[in-house]
């Protein structure tokens, strides 16, 4: 396999998945030319039709089809059902709190966290989508359910810093969040806990 050059490729491309590493990277690469059709083949075409027809929206930061508008209530605000945005870090995060079924309101996906150490810009996030969309519509309460890690908490100070002047409640996940935890990781258990006791950080 090491003279086949698009082999190599792919178990370095997948080797980048999280949790796999070059050995995984060769299994799942063996169990795809093992099941060629069966596999192998509407895996790639799926991948293609994703990559070509998903993306992120712009406003709230979900993922939408490529083609069209959002058509998460968040970013239209048709119906004023809820007046809560969750700000979350990724969309992993978002999967995660819907799945516990404990948030009852809108999400703001900012696509990530400030983090000098790997270039990330406060301007490739989608904060000043989250100000417009705080200052737009009749939001009471911003809950920031970013990572207890210190890119987290730096871009939840961030995010509380910049919404200073308006006047909307911002409280942030308090017990039941370990220092260092990553909201995709945690059970249905810890983050009904970490909503209910969630801290207002005050005005």
């Amino acid at each position: 396999m090491k003279n086949i050059s698009e082999i190599e490729t792919l178990i370095k491309l997948i080797s980048k998945l999280p949790g796999l590493g070059p050995k995984s990277a060769k299994r799942i690469l063996l169990k795809l030319l093992n099941n060629r059709d069966e596999i192998f083949k509407p895996l790639s075409k799926a991948l293609t039709e994703v990559y070509k027809n998903v993306s992120r929206c712009r406003i709230c930061g979900t993922l939408k089809p490529s083609s069209l508008e959002c058509d998460f209530d968040s970013c239209k605000f048709i119906t004023n059902k809820h007046s809560k945005i969750c700000v979350v870090e990724n969309i992993a995060d978002q999967w995660a709190i819907e799945s516990s079924s404990i948030f009852q309101g809108y999400f703001h996906i900012l696509g990530g966290t400030i983090d000098n150490s790997n270039n990330q810009r406060k301007e490739d996030l989608l904060i000043d989508s989250l100000i417009h969309r705080v200052k737009k519509n009749n939001i009471d309460e911003i809950i920031l359910a970013t990572s207890a890690t210190v890119e987290g908490q730096t871009t939840a100070f961030y995010i509380q810093d910049s919404l200073r002047n308006i006047n909307v409640k911002i409280s942030k996940l308090a017990q039941g969040l370990p220092v260092g935890g990553e909201i995709e990781n945690l059970d249905d258990g810890t983050l009904v806990s970490a909503f209910k006791n969630r801290k207002n950080l005050g005005q």
